[in-house]
């Protein structure tokens, strides 16, 4: 008899079987083996989450923002209490190393902190005496019924980059994350609940593309934040803002850490171990090119690099030795694998070659070894196109200007870095690069929660960022009343106002 899971969307306050008869695997990324089935929902199935969110948002609109805050407060407390459960749960679907996974709930609680701040994040502006008895003020009132499309390689924090934010300011939300990834986000919505939040506020939505259009063509869903590859932003923004919707859709990234000659090249080389290596590579802010500035400066970093990637410790994300785990699925694997194939056949030099790897006692697991390339150049595929898995790539430069062009040209501005001593070259990198997020001597820079999330160029889709103060912006419209109490009945005007 089999014993394989099943699972549910979570609608209107309740676990819900899916009603459409198909159904997306689930695999432990660590043995191959599939683990569970998640339903693919209908678009009829997808009206009904938006109707129970429709049906919640006139009450949850209304609700003093002091209240709603009170919600994600009991909300963080018990994200603390039941972290274990939530790291194991993204631990086991996604593959990740449970450190890693607690360090993605970390991030995620910390946006929910920043919302916890509604009473103060919603508070508009104020002038009197904009003419003579004249006040004038601002409010920020929610959207209504809002979407998030989450990816796979955050279950937990993609997902807590749009949803708190969005509760906070009054709207309900629906949230339909990977189907590869399916079980954290239902966690979170008993979290929720048991926090107080009423019912049909916040619904999980399992299910794939049909799922996703059906959101984005339905007219009672205001808004829709996604995170994901650059093509699928590309079609969501477009075919979103057509229908009228409020988009913000990021996409792909190449990121690139500047490495010039003065750098700290021991603290450079253990930067780019994390930061191109961690959670295998499956990261949008993972650095995927370093640029060394100088033949000397490649040399010797890839001296202190090299023996650093050959001894990464790789293994199932659910024990305590491995520095990464497998990537997400077979498929993806495969892919990664062919981009490696690749850039061997243009005639990259790879120094650490990890596609041979098998750990032992889960030879049918998704696991790749890290993977090094030298003397990459910009017309290859590997430097041109988003890897999303354990390879790093090498490129050398003659000079600082050099490096910043390269950075630039490129058709991706999500994230980039750049490590020196030199204070002068920091500041102009910083100023001058075309990127949204940008780093001196910090691998990642993800703002933290109070700060905004976003890149440039075909990074992002949409004018505002997430989270922060541009997600408070995304989630919310800005009402203006200009207000006057007459003391007594005053004679018609018939000509434009203007203030005397």
């Amino acid at each position: 008899m089999s014993t394989q899971r099943h699972i549910p969307h979570f609608i209107n306050g309740q676990s819900l079987a899916g009603r459409s008869g198909c159904h997306a695997e689930v695999f432990d990324p660590a043995t191959g083996r599939v683990q569970a089935q998640v339903p693919l929902a209908t678009a009829a199935e997808a009206a009904q989450a938006v109707a129970a969110a429709q049906a919640a948002f006139p009450a949850w609109g209304q609700t003093p923002p002091l209240q709603r805050a009170r919600v994600l407060f009991r909300f963080k407390e018990l994200l603390e209490r039941h972290a274990d459960e939530i790291a194991a749960a993204i631990s086991a679907e996604h593959g990740k190393v449970l450190a890693d996974a607690h360090g993605e709930l970390t991030r995620g609680l910390e946006v929910v902190e920043f919302a916890c701040g509604a009473p103060h994040l919603l508070k508009g502006e104020h002038s009197i005496n904009v003419g003579r008895g004249v006040d004038s003020y601002t409010e920020y009132a929610p959207l209504g019924v809002v979407a998030g499309v989450t990816p796979f390689n955050f279950p937990c924090m993609v997902p807590m980059w749009m949803f708190p934010v969005a509760l906070a300011c009054g709207n309900t939300f629906v949230l339909k994350p990977s189907e590869r990834v399916p079980s954290a986000p239902l966690i979170l919505a008993r979290l929720l609940k048991d926090a107080g939040l009423p019912d049909g506020v916040f619904n999980v939505l399992q299910g794939d593309r049909v799922a996703v259009d059906a959101l984005l063509d339905d007219p009672r869903v205001q808004a829709l934040s996604f995170v994901g590859s650059t093509p699928v932003a590309d079609y969501i923004y477009a075919r979103g803002s057509a229908l009228g919707k409020r988009v913000q859709a990021l996409g792909g990234a190449k990121n690139h850490m500047v490495i010039l000659p003065d750098a700290d090249l021991e603290q450079a080389a253990a930067a780019l171990l994390g930061a191109a290596y961690g959670s295998a590579g499956e990261r949008c802010m993972a650095i995927s090119v370093a640029v060394c500035v100088g033949d000397a400066t490649a040399e010797a970093l890839i001296a202190k690099l090299r023996p650093l990637v050959e001894g990464l410790r790789i293994g199932p994300g659910n024990q305590a030795e491995p520095d990464i785990g497998p990537l997400v699925t077979a498929a993806h694997r495969e892919r990664v694998r062919a981009y490696v194939d690749s850039g061997v056949a243009e005639g990259a030099e790879l120094l650490v070659d990890g596609r041979s790897l098998r750990v032992p006692g889960y030879e049918d697991g998704f696991f790749l070894g890290g993977c090094l390339f030298d003397r990459v150049r910009p017309e290859m595929r590997i430097y041109r196109e988003e890897i999303f898995g354990p390879v790093l790539c090498l490129l050398r430069v003659p000079d600082f200007e050099a490096a910043l062009k390269l950075v630039d040209e490129h058709e991706y501005g999500n994230g980039t870095a750049i490590f020196t001593r030199d204070g002068d070259a920091a500041r102009q990198f910083a100023h001058r690069v075309q990127a949204g997020m940008v780093g001196i001597n910090v691998p990642i820079p993800v703002p933290m929660a109070f700060h905004s999330f976003g890149g440039w160029k075909r990074s992002l889709f949409g004018p505002l960022h997430m989270h922060g103060p541009d997600g408070v912006r995304f989630y919310t419209r800005l009402k203006t009343v200009t207000a006057r109490w007459p003391t007594g009945v005053r004679d018609p005007e018939f000509v434009m106002p203007t203030m005397k």
